[in-house]
């Protein structure tokens, strides 16, 4: 088979969301963007957490990180199972799942977050 550029376009106009994510308690939702091309999806969150420094006394490596809900991602653009990716801030990073529920929970993190941090959350996943 011959690759054309013809063979590479499969033709599909992927579905964009830029709405629908909501915001858990101290958080606010700066923007949100999915795309779904056929089963291929993508959602990239961006949220300020604006709530006091999280956790005080927890934190670093090894640190048992308390769980925080961040946001909940719209009905039709959630993972068929719970999944992990990550997170960061530029400076502050750790590992969130988001479940079936549509629910991103924030697992663990470098460091302690201060009020005013902005979070980047990207997953990618298959849809069933």
């Amino acid at each position: 088979m011959i690759i054309t550029e013809e063979r590479m376009n499969d033709g599909v106009t992927p579905d964009i969301v830029t709405t629908g994510l909501v915001a858990a308690t101290d958080f606010t939702v700066v923007d949100f963007y999915g795309s779904r091309s056929g089963r291929s999806v993508m959602v990239h969150c961006y949220l300020t957490y604006t709530g006091a420094s999280y956790p005080a006394g927890y934190g670093g490596i090894g640190s048992n990180w308390p769980d925080l809900l961040a946001a909940t991602l719209p009905v039709g653009w959630r993972p068929p199972t719970t999944m992990n990716t990550g997170w960061g801030d530029g400076i502050n990073d750790g590992e969130c799942t988001i479940g079936s529920s549509g629910q991103i929970t924030l697992r663990s993190a470098f460091n302690n977050m201060p009020t005013g941090r902005n979070i980047r959350i990207t997953a990618t996943w298959n849809a069933a």
